[in-house]
């Protein structure tokens, strides 16, 4: 053991995948982690194997989100483990807790969608917090200038070739079973827009419109509602032909599985993406910088029209090949250096000794 401890504060959905597969194999690393109550995430943590401490929720009420902010920074300085760094994505609170108990942070992103909309000054304050942090990780197609513009030191932001999700897809194994717990063997998935996030103009979702165009059609739908307000949207369909399951599903499982994966965010599609599946994302405004290069390579659709989407999905069938996690595993091994190499010195901005970047993603779906 080097002796070395680390706090892993996470609050979203992806996360626990995200770090499963980036600390893999850091045992001589002790890991202390906190986890704030946010839809599945604590379930997840749990499936993904994490032993932690649940510390803070989330809100539907946007207000009552916004002020549960402050709270849980203020909770997370008292009470985190005691540790040498912290590690965190898009996490204002665990970078400031951590300046407030004097130990480096490494915060991880690829969203750089405030460059894009006209954030109102709460969202503003999160970004310059968050540039704050000691080391910032990033994909190499990130708009790294949405972090220097709110005090980030671009010394101090190291890159990665690759999708924060091939840190997890390569590791992936299909579980052949999985879709005995479904009603049905083919399936589309679809996941509603973040209506009410502050990067989010659009008042009204796409969703009703999709699940028409693919009823329309007889293609069956696993639907994963976002807050309870986006439940009511699957109540018009046969349950025998639009499944809303009652917990929290493997994402990647479900993935892998379907013949398609539609999501009005962007992380679902990434998943699907880098495994090679057909991904859309019908997210309302501009793209990430991590999903124009998708784009851009054929991995990932963009639109927002459901007719052309429900299109797409029937023109590529439905081809369940094995997953190509060959370039995903250089990913990972290329990020989880990096990550190890900051672990242990913390303080040093350059890196020079870690392995040279890897080749940029292949067109997985140009033949799609």
């Amino acid at each position: 053991m080097n002796g070395t401890t680390a706090w892993l504060d996470l609050i979203s959905p992806s996360h626990p995948f995200f770090f499963r597969g980036l600390l893999e194999g850091m045992s001589d690393i002790a890991f202390r982690t906190t986890v704030r109550r946010k839809t599945e995430t604590m379930a997840l943590a749990r499936e993904s194997g994490f032993d932690f401490e649940p510390l803070g929720r989330d809100f539907d009420n946007v207000a009552l989100r916004t002020a549960a902010v402050p709270l849980r920074t203020v909770q997370l300085s008292v009470q985190a483990p005691k540790t040498d760094v912290s590690l965190s994505a898009r996490n204002a609170m665990c970078v400031l807790a951590s300046r407030a108990r004097g130990i480096p942070s490494i915060h991880f992103t690829d969203n750089d969608i405030t460059a894009y909309v006209d954030a109102p000054l709460v969202e503003r304050a999160f970004c310059r917090f968050r540039s704050a942090a000691t080391h910032h990780v990033v994909p190499a197609a990130f708009q790294q200038s949405e972090l220097t513009r709110w005090g980030a030191d671009p010394e101090r932001i190291h890159t990665y070739d690759g999708y924060k999700e091939d840190v997890y897809v390569a590791n992936f194994e299909p579980d052949p079973s999985f879709t005995d717990a479904l009603p049905f063997e083919n399936y589309v998935v679809v996941r509603p827009e973040a209506l009410g996030a502050a990067y989010v103009d659009e008042e009204r979702s796409l969703v009703p419109s999709i699940l028409e165009s693919l009823a329309a059609r007889g293609t069956n739908v696993v639907y994963l509602p976002r807050r309870p307000g986006d439940r009511p949207h699957a109540e018009p369909y046969d349950e025998d032909r639009m499944f809303v399951p009652d917990g929290a599903l493997d994402g990647l499982q479900l993935a892998w599985h379907s013949d398609g994966v539609l999501t009005g965010s962007g992380t679902m599609a990434r998943e699907a993406a880098c495994m090679g599946k057909p991904a859309v994302s019908f997210f309302p405004d501009r793209l990430l910088s991590v999903d124009r290069s998708m784009v851009e390579d054929d991995m990932l659709v963009h639109s927002r029209d459901p007719e052309e989407i429900a299109s797409y999905l029937a023109s590529v069938g439905t081809d369940k090949r094995a997953p190509d996690r060959e370039r995903s595993s250089r990913v990972r091994e290329e990020a989880a250096s990096l990550v190890r190499a900051l672990i242990e010195n913390p303080e040093n901005p350059a890196l020079d000794s870690l392995p040279g970047p890897i080749a940029r993603p292949t067109s997985a779906g140009a033949n799609r």
